[in-house]
């Protein structure tokens, strides 16, 4: 008869009841308060961190003539503007150095900033879908935007090797310290666009500073020109730009300038200060990407 239970069905009813009931209750709450930045989680979802910046890699030159061909033409072209009108009608200083390589060698790791900083800050609302269905650790979205990156400064870099070979510049035992330098630019990167990409979430007006505040920011980073320019007693001061230390090391690293000093300890604090107040910051807000973005 349906719905008539027998003497067996009611005892394995009661015998589940009575396992269910012994089984621990989990309570799941949402982080709340400055919660921790969670390294270990990142490390679980390595391959998604993988997949995301290969396909930021692959749709940014899809369907394009030129291809990987753009991460050598932009700065080589604004090379090519810096070096007429600064270095040969402004008669900037180059400090010895020959102005194109001068400025090509500042160039690299600005268009790397610059553009990690661009796609991080615009990282969490481009991936809007993917964000408010599954759950990840929000922090491999602008993670993934500045590690694209690198492979647009490794294309360019063979063209830096060339105009050294060309201008017989021999690199000093400091060129050991260049991925220290390459990772000082992608830190400073993210350690921005944490705050920025965050913000921009809730307050779309950021997006609209994002240009402005890069080409501000380059005119204050001696790319066109050399720190020496800067006097001696404020030198540390304009350490508080951390691309300024970026940009100078390079150039000792590879053309055998003076060491940045107390230039480059300044900008390493600053950006060690700024990217753990970002990484905080954008933990305590990630809790709200879904129902904002």
């Amino acid at each position: 008869m349906i719905g008539h239970r027998t003497p067996q069905l009611m005892s394995a009813i009661s015998n589940t009841q009575s396992e269910l009931g012994s089984l621990p209750t989990f309570s799941i709450d949402p982080p709340s308060g400055w919660t921790s930045i969670g390294f270990r989680e990142l490390w679980q979802y390595r391959e998604l961190l993988y997949f995301l910046t290969l396909r930021d890699v692959k749709v940014r030159y899809k369907q394009t003539a030129l291809g990987a061909a753009w991460a050598i033409i932009q700065p080589l072209f604004m090379m090519l503007v810096f070096s007429l009108f600064f270095g040969k009608l402004a008669k900037v200083p180059s400090d010895g150095i020959p102005y194109p390589i001068f400025t090509f060698c500042a160039l690299l790791p600005w268009q790397l900033f610059a553009h990690a900083l661009t796609e991080s800050s615009n990282s969490l609302v481009a991936n809007e879908r993917l964000i408010t269905k599954v759950y990840f650790p929000r922090l491999i979205v602008p993670l993934s935007a500045v590690l694209g990156g690198l492979v647009d400064f490794a294309v360019a870099f063979v063209i830096l090797l060339a105009m050294m070979f060309y201008y017989r510049i021999i690199p000093t035992w400091a060129i050991v310290t260049l991925p220290a330098f390459i990772l000082l630019a992608v830190l400073t990167a993210l350690a921005v666009g944490l705050w920025l990409s965050a913000l921009n979430v809730k307050y779309r007006d950021v997006r609209y500073t994002i240009s402005f505040l890069i080409q501000f920011w380059m005119f204050a980073t001696p790319v066109a020109y050399p720190s020496s320019i800067v006097p001696e007693r404020w030198r540390a001061l304009y350490g508080l730009n951390p691309m300024a230390g970026v940009v100078e090391g390079f150039r000792w690293a590879l053309l055998g300038k003076q060491p940045p000093g107390a230039l480059l300890a300044v900008s390493v604090a600053v950006v060690i200060a700024i990217l753990f107040g970002g990484l905080y910051y954008f933990r305590r807000m990630e809790q709200e990407f879904a129902d904002v973005v």
